[in-house]
């Protein structure tokens, strides 16, 4: 439905912006509930406010050395370092200048905003983010500034300072003018303790995930394992005919050293379709914000969870063989490989994308999210060696059945398992403080309002 808003000649000229969007009923009025408020403009508080390295190439990241943040880093208001890349010290030096420190803040300028607290000793940041340090003489903590910019509050405000025609970005100049109310230092020190109470549960979350992965390595005799340096190894011909496979990578040693350790065991093969039901998902044409769940690879996380705040619907009637259900197992067959994620009650009924592979387990003696954990860890090992495709890896249903599954002891398998069930637990609980401080937030904000509507009615 159209939508007018009525603005003032002067409004215009005070932020130079003419274009309609700007000036959207939802947007102003979300001002105006701030401004009901005391407020600060993003300008007053900080000391650096600055786009992250310009024009850096993928060439100069190491595996160790300064942090080198980028958007993908930038999730639950924190930084995630399980995919992180570095900087040399020497690298880091030519662009001091965006050098972040514990508590300092880091901004997304693309069209998804978020915003993440530095968590690490120190860090640089990437060009499609904005580096931010706070005044040391203002009453904004910077816990209680990530919360706030990550509620509906501050992300309109971001949206409305968006700028571009193909990706849109934030505009640095004139995302100096959003606001952030300004509330009592004991409001602000209920958000940071919620704030702090979700960073712990998310490091027992990660420490819990580490201990599963070191019983599974001793397990299987995999501890500290690295595979030998080989310049050159050779095969037979008839490995060749037996594989189908003339990549020489395929052949590369390790994989044999891996498969030695598994074997040890009494083991499974997924191709065994008395115990292993694995299958395509379905293409919808439609995206809703209604209808049932649609996962898609996006949706997966590194840790086996899934990422519901980006889940697409779909309200067509696809075949039921393609929704999932509790203790299933998907993985990626296209691009990523390697992708795996256990479905949960939360995400029971929900449709799987034609980019997924579905793994059903019916096996009495292999404990479902250990199975998930096992592919995670030592199974990726193998996807990668079986996908195909010089541009775009891919993963299809007969070669993913070449994994080898341990039946590893039933009580070590559960000890796995009941570590990464709490890992998870532990994960959630982390998200759901996040979700009551935003909430607080926004109340708080709201609260301010209705005194301020009060006020001028008397």
């Amino acid at each position: 439905m159209p939508q007018i808003s009525i603005i003032k000649k002067s409004d215009i000229q005070e932020v130079h912006r003419f274009d309609a969007e700007f000036f959207k009923p939802e947007y102003l009025e979300i001002e105006k509930k701030i401004r009901d408020n005391e407020f600060y403009y993003f300008d007053e508080i900080t000391t650096l406010f600055v786009k992250g390295i310009f024009d850096i190439n993928s060439s100069v990241y190491t595996t160790k050395g300064i942090p080198f943040i980028r958007i993908s880093n930038l999730k639950n208001l924190k930084i995630d370092d399980s995919d992180i890349v570095y900087l040399t010290e020497e690298e880091n030096q030519k662009n001091k200048k965006t050098e972040l420190k514990y508590g300092d803040v880091i901004l997304s300028k693309t069209a998804y905003p978020a915003c993440s607290l530095v968590t690490l000793e120190k860090c640089n940041v990437s060009q499609d983010t904005i580096a931010i340090k706070l005044k040391k003489d203002v009453t904004i903590s910077s816990k209680f500034l990530v919360v706030f910019l990550n509620t509906n509050y501050g992300i309109s405000q971001m949206r409305r300072y968006f700028t571009g025609n193909v990706q849109m970005h934030l505009n640095l100049t004139e995302s100096k003018q959003i606001i952030i109310p300004m509330f009592s230092i004991y409001f602000q020190n209920i958000i940071s303790d919620l704030f702090e109470k979700s960073t712990q549960k998310q490091t027992q979350s990660k420490q819990l995930y580490k201990e599963a992965e070191e019983l599974l390595f001793k397990e299987l005799d995999l501890s500290g394992y690295k595979p030998k340096h080989t310049l050159t190894f050779q095969t037979t011909k008839k490995e060749i005919d037996k594989a189908k496979r003339i990549d020489a990578d395929y052949f590369h040693p390790k994989y044999k050293e891996i498969i030695e350790r598994i074997e040890k065991y009494e083991n499974l093969e997924l191709r065994n379709k008395s115990f292993f039901k694995i299958i395509t998902g379905t293409y919808t044409k439609t995206y809703s914000l209604d209808g049932k769940n649609y996962i898609r690879s996006v949706n997966i996380n590194k840790d086996l969870t899934l990422d519901s705040e980006r889940l697409y619907k779909t309200t067509e009637t696809l075949e039921s063989k393609f929704k999932v259900k509790e203790g299933d197992i998907i993985t990626s067959r296209v691009g990523s490989i390697g992708t795996l994620g256990y479905i949960s009650k939360e995400f029971e009924d929900s449709f799987i994308s034609d980019n997924i592979l579905r793994i059903r387990n019916l096996h009495n003696r292999l404990n479902n999210l250990f199975l998930a954990f096992y592919l995670k860890k030592i199974g990726t090992i193998f996807m990668d060696r079986l996908s195909r495709g010089s541009v775009q890896q891919r993963l299809n249903q007969e070669t993913l059945k070449e994994i080898k599954i341990p039946l590893i002891e039933s009580q070590i398998q559960k000890q796995i398992a009941d570590k990464i069930k709490e890992s998870h637990k532990l994960r959630k609980e982390s998200k759901e403080l996040l979700e009551e401080a935003k909430r607080k937030v926004e109340e708080e904000i709201e609260k301010g309002a209705k005194k301020m509507t009060k006020f001028d009615v008397e």
